[in-house]
């Protein structure tokens, strides 16, 4: 009897369980939800702002898929994502593609490093700038040849091919670091030329490795290899970089004294595009650059909202972590411009 007796007490609670969980499945619907894709040099970063941003702001949860550079700003010609990422920014040709207009956010920079993979772990390589445009130019195959050895005298070099890793994905990686060689190397400029996309020497010896995570991998697994990637890749995963030879001659390694050093002479335009190829300075690293956000200008309300907070937390609060992942903290002035286009996100 007393089995019985219970039975519409086992009701109610099942009763009061099933209305909980219809209830924070309601809840969870109502959920906004905010979707990115594109750039993967500043995934580390953004993962880490956006879950912070999340957990902070009840109600919204932020995605974004590193996927590269290319694959992110056609996303966003398509409309299939809220907002994209991109190393390269948008052209004028890929702007016009999308009716609502774009903001372009310079939201982060960073540098992009040389990686290397030698047996017994040598650091502090140093690359002449004459001399890493040849490694991927496919002219200096072995790492004991007299170029990279007469730099490097206190270092026992092995006789070893160099596996040069390059990125296979459209990527704004690649559109910095080809811009780059393509600034210091006619030949390279000649031969290869820059873009999200290029079309690499073919050697047995290139391989290619989608990502940034990809190339890190394929470094980190091949004795011998060499490919360029974000500083906070080789920082998170303890891979080590070369000294790359600056425009005044000088040996830097990355950091964020020397990266700032090097955005100093970048020049951000009224869209707030901008790049430094060559940056001068002693105390520049050669290879950095901004990335940005990319928003639409006419949206929904709620969501425009959502996202002008999105951008003002990483602008602010979140370039306080940018230094311990590898990254460079935005200056003043340029935080001061990416509040103002912020305000241009309705």
């Amino acid at each position: 009897m007393k089995i019985f007796a219970r039975a519409p007490f086992f009701a109610a609670i099942c009763s009061a369980v099933t209305l909980l969980a219809v209830t924070a499945q309601d809840a969870r619907a109502e959920d906004q939800r905010l979707i990115g894709s594109g750039a993967s040099f500043p995934f580390p970063i953004y993962s880490t702002w956006f879950k912070q941003f999340s957990k902070a702001t009840p109600g919204v949860i932020v995605d974004y898929q590193a996927k590269g550079s290319g694959a992110g700003i056609q996303d966003f010609i398509n409309h299939t994502v809220d907002f994209a990422g991109s190393d390269a920014a948008m052209t004028d040709a890929e702007i016009a593609k999308v009716e609502d207009g774009v903001v372009l956010i310079p939201i982060t920079a960073g540098e992009i490093v040389i990686a290397y993979n030698l047996p017994g772990n040598p650091t502090g390589l140093k690359l002449p700038r004459d001399v890493y445009p040849e490694i991927f130019l496919g002219k200096i195959t072995r790492w004991n040849d007299p170029k990279i050895a007469a730099a490097n005298p206190n270092l026992k070099l092995p006789d070893l091919p160099i596996t040069v890793v390059r990125r296979s994905d459209s990527s704004g990686t690649n559109f910095v670091f080809t811009k780059h060689l393509s600034a210091i190397s006619p030949e390279f400029a000649k031969q290869v030329g820059f873009g999200t996309t290029v079309e690499w020497p073919h050697s047995d010896k290139i391989v290619g490795a989608p990502k940034n995570d990809g190339v890190t991998a394929t470094i980190k697994q091949t004795p011998g290899a060499l490919g360029y990637i974000e500083y906070g890749y080789a920082k998170l995963t303890k891979t080590n970089t070369a000294l790359l030879q600056n425009k005044a001659g000088k040996y830097v390694e990355p950091g964020a004294k020397s990266g700032a050093a090097a955005l100093a002479s970048a020049k951000l335009g009224p869209d707030l595009r901008g790049w430094v190829e060559d940056p001068d300075g002693a105390d520049a690293y050669p290879i950095a650059s901004f990335t940005w956000l990319l928003f639409y200008k006419d949206q929904d309300d709620k969501k425009a909202a959502t996202l002008r907070k999105l951008v003002d937390y990483c602008a602010t609060k979140g370039q306080a972590i940018a230094d311990q992942m590898g990254y460079i903290p935005l200056p003043a002035n340029v935080v001061e411009k990416v509040k103002a286009a912020a305000a241009e996100i309705k």
